[in-house]
């Protein structure tokens, strides 16, 4: 195999051109087998690539050339390393630019780079943390849309759930009904 990257690579990086000191990388949670789960990179990059913290972003600027690669794992190693530098200027704009197929894009991102987990927190109408179960009042009276109804102020909303995509969002029942309420009509009991 190292044979058969050598060839493929011209005896330098494939990500950054560099000729000295060049490793087999094999890249995590390939669907490929044989050669194309493996690139052959330098030391400078594979160092960069398994340690975050040693990540030097103007080294990575190979990747405006590199990224046009028709080898899978370069393609997806610069789509890694571009996400993973995706706060400076100039890897937004690779990044716009670069097209992976659907299966070399789910590739790209089993191994975490670039997945942001946002936790939605739900707060009453004077910042208190709610919970799924709460029981809420209403500081207003609000008018459903659908029910024919006003939910009146004052009205205990009990065992509330949380919408999970949406801070401003709660539900609840009220006169039977199951109804959205925007957090900032109400107040934790």
């Amino acid at each position: 195999m190292e044979k058969e990257l050598k060839v493929r690579s011209k005896h330098i990086c494939e990500l950054c051109s560099a000729k000295d000191t060049l490793f087999i990388h094999l890249i995590e949670d390939s669907p490929n087998v044989g050669i194309d789960a493996y690139v052959y990179i330098c030391a400078t990059c594979k160092e960069q690539i398994e340690d975050p913290e040693k990540t030097e972003a103007n080294h990575w600027r190979c990747l405006n050339d590199s990224m046009w690669s028709e080898v899978p794992g370069v393609q997806v190693l610069a789509w890694r390393m571009l996400t993973r530098l995706k706060e400076e200027g100039w890897t937004r704009d690779l990044l716009d630019m670069m097209y992976l197929n659907e299966e070399r894009l789910q590739w790209a991102k089993a191994s975490g780079e670039g997945v942001v987990t946002v936790k939605v927190i739900h707060k009453d109408a004077n910042g208190n943390l709610l919970s799924p179960g709460d029981t809420v009042v209403l500081i207003k009276d609000l008018d459903v849309k659908g029910a024919n109804f006003t939910a009146k102020r004052g009205t205990a909303v009990r065992n509330i759930t949380l919408v999970h995509d949406n801070a401003e969002h709660i539900e609840g029942k009220v006169d039977g009904q199951r109804i959205v309420i925007l957090t900032k009509f109400v107040k934790k009991n």
